[in-house]
């Protein structure tokens, strides 16, 4: 009977308890989605637009008093208008374009590299703000119920966005299965508080809300009755900042790759449930807000807001959000089911962000495939994640919100316009996608179904444009420049790392000169002191039988050379020592300049510079030893025809190292026998015992 070691490092087991056990490539079928699952992970962004869309949309009427608010639901039809298109028109795609891509996938397809970089940088720019604004509502309403966290709300934002990449680290489908609880719980209290209030409101009880009394001073300039293009310009701002809610309409289209099979089907069906979902949210909360006498103002300026006899508010009134006050009257008698939708509200909030840290992976690893982004973000993690991409959007994400300090006000105004731009593009992109196959298509019943398809993406390119114009005018001073200046940051990042790639392919591409051998090697062994490693290393050198072989020592001091000069000679090695005399105690400088001008006295020969190195298995061992190796190195990789050679001489520590990653190899896990990852502990193939006698 025999026992198996159990000794684990101490980082492994912190990593496995973070992340869970390694999952194999042939694992990859295993995190796909369902769709009751792929609808809370890619619809959160969205379905949580529907908590602070409402609240846009009033904040902007407010600007010219209450009188405006009778365009609350209007507006709310309008934008319902363009999310129901813009469903319908991602259906298409996701079936056209099931690879993943999404909308920069239809961009460069049918409009060129430039456009997909256009919708990529767009995109880029919408995932980082995604989780930017849902983080820091959420740490907002965490505030706001909790006295401490008041004044702390980005560190809190910080915290939350750590949590949520370690979570997505894990893998899609354990994150989803983790996330859906929460997400489900939102649409219940949703559409249950929606529905119970148009019941009371049918039944004549339904009471108003606790702002109904207060009145709305105008903002300054607007005191006046609205002009006709007053009116307007006022509706186009509220219509641009209520058409927040179409955020994450896009994250579906690039994450069709995560989903089971029939993957375009099953994403279709998920779009459509999330449009149907969204649109019956918003409306419902807008129509209930306007019943019950809502008033909403910006944060910041509350006192525009007055008794029923015009004096101010006290210093200490707290707004709360639409839903807030909603869930208030509605549940007027019934407490737990006002605590429950401002719980799940503030929940959904953050977890709105995990959209983001689904789709910008996904995104990310095909741009570094299209070579333009850093290959990195193009590598599986041990759960099959992208996991490269995740942490590179949770930095992002932190230094935004550390950058506005956590203040959704401020970072809602940079919303909005990546996401329009890629929905622009992306509906030309179909229209020409559509007009190609009809020149190829010649069976009328497919030629219909084109037409009309692409009679959608041409009724959608026309409202989204028309958005995005609206977006541009009302919100450009307001931040949205912001938003500009970082997209075309990143298009030139992108254009910079696609050159680089392609300069590197260039000069890496392989000709019959690369097959000319040296006409002569120069080999070098670096002497420090006349030891094992030393030894070690002009055995290895002589091996490889160069033309000339020498060993190297820079001599700092005379006392220090004589003394390794007799050891030298005493020992009768059969190898020249050089001696390169370094009056000013330079070590690195010497060996370079000498390698340097032996590769310039023959330009066809071969500078071949060995490098004893110790081989230590503890980490503050390797600050104590080979650091001149370490910079040696660094000055002769730049230097041409010089090639570096490193001769490992294995110290005692580095036994630690070697038995902790044997163990770590052997060590089995729950579940690997069963699922086949070892074999049977009789076939002692896989599994090593220590045998007891």
């Amino acid at each position: 009977m025999g026992l198996r070691s159990c000794h684990v490092g101490v980082g492994d087991v912190s990593k496995r308890i973070l992340l869970g056990r390694k999952l194999r490539s042939s694992q990859l079928g295993e995190t796909l989605l369902p769709k009751r699952i792929a609808l809370p992970v890619f619809a959160s962004d969205a379905l949580s637009s529907v908590a602070y869309a409402p609240d846009e949309v009033f904040l902007m009427l407010s600007i010219a008093g209450f009188s405006t608010y009778a365009w609350s639901w209007k507006i709310g039809l309008a934008v319902a208008l363009v999310m129901l298109t813009v469903v319908t028109s991602y259906r298409q795609t996701v079936h056209a374009y099931p690879s993943g891509g999404g909308d920069y996938e239809v961009a460069t397809v049918n409009l060129g590299r430039s456009a997909g970089m256009t919708v990529a940088s767009a995109l880029i720019v919408d995932y980082v703000l995604t989780v930017a604004v849902s983080i820091s509502s959420g740490a907002q309403y965490a505030a706001s119920a909790i006295g401490p966290l008041r004044g702390h709300e980005a560190t809190v934002a910080t915290v939350m966005v750590i949590f949520l990449a370690a979570m997505n680290l894990r893998g899609v489908r354990e994150s989803g299965a983790f996330f859906a609880v929460p997400t489900y719980a939102f649409m219940a209290a949703i559409l249950g508080m929606c529905g119970f209030g148009l019941l009371r409101a049918l039944s004549g009880n339904l009471p108003d809300s606790e702002s109904a009394d207060l009145m709305i001073i105008p903002q300054e300039g607007w005191e006046d009755p609205l002009t006709t293009v007053g009116l307007v310009l006022l509706l186009a701002r509220a219509f641009s900042s209520g058409c927040a809610a179409l955020t994450g309409v896009e994250a579906i289209s690039n994450g069709v790759p995560a989903f089971k099979r029939p993957k375009s089907r099953n994403a279709a069906t998920t779009l459509l449930l999330l449009g149907v979902i969204a649109i019956t949210m918003m409306l419902s909360v807008i129509t209930l807000a306007h019943q019950m006498g809502l008033k909403y103002v910006d944060p910041h300026e509350l006192d525009r807001l007055r008794t029923a006899g015009g004096q101010a508010l006290p210093a200490d009134y707290d707004q709360h959000p639409v839903i807030s006050q909603i869930a208030s009257g509605v549940f007027d008698g019934f407490s737990p089911g006002f605590y429950f939708v401002v719980t799940v509200t503030g929940v959904i909030l953050v977890l709105a962000a995990n959209t983001a840290f689904n789709g910008f992976p996904v995104l990310g690893s095909i741009l570094a495939q299209d070579g333009l982004a850093p290959r990195a973000l193009g590598s599986r993690g041990d759960r099959l994640a992208y996991s490269n991409g995740i942490v590179f959007l949770a930095v992002l994400s932190i230094v935004l919100i550390q950058v506005f300090d956590a203040q959704t006000t401020r970072l809602i105004q940079l919303y909005i316009v990546g996401v329009f731009v890629s929905f622009n593009l992306s509906q030309l992109g179909m229209i020409r996608h559509w007009t190609r196959n009809l020149k190829t298509t010649h069976d009328p019943a497919v030629r219909r179904r084109m037409m009309r398809s692409r009679a959608i993406n041409t009724f959608g390119l026309g409202m989204t444009a028309v958005v995005l114009v609206i977006v541009l005018v009302t919100k450009f001073l307001a931040g949205a420049w912001i938003t500009i200046l970082a997209m075309v940051t990143f298009f030139l990042i992108m254009k910079g790392i696609n050159r680089h790639y392609e300069n590197v392919n260039l000069e890496l591409a392989a000709d019959e000169s690369d097959k000319l051998l040296p006409t002569r090697v120069h080999a070098m062994v670096l002497v420090s002191k006349l030891h094992k490693p030393t030894l070690r290393a002009l055995a290895f050198a002589k091996a490889a039988r160069p033309n000339i072989l020498e060993g190297v020592y820079v001599g700092t001091d005379q006392q220090s050379t004589d003394r390794l000069l007799d050891e030298w000679d005493e020992r009768r090695i059969d190898v020249p020592l050089k001696v390169l005399h370094s009056p000013y105690r330079e070590v690195i400088r010497p060996i370079v300049d000498y390698a340097t001008e032996i590769r310039n006295a023959n330009p066809r020969g071969v500078v071949a510079v060995y490098i004893p190195e110790y081989v230590v298995g503890r980490w503050w061992e390797q600050l104590l030893h080979n650091q001149t190796a370490l910079r040696l190195k660094g000055r002769l990789l730049f230097t041409p025809g010089v090639m570096v050679i490193s001769v490992p001489y294995q110290l005692r520590s580095s036994q630690v190292a070697k038995e902790r990653t044997a163990r770590d190899q052997t060590r089995t896990r729950a579940g690997d026998l069963r699922s086949g990852r070892v074999a049977d502990p009789e076939s002692q193939q896989q599994v090593t015992w220590n045998r007891q006698d």
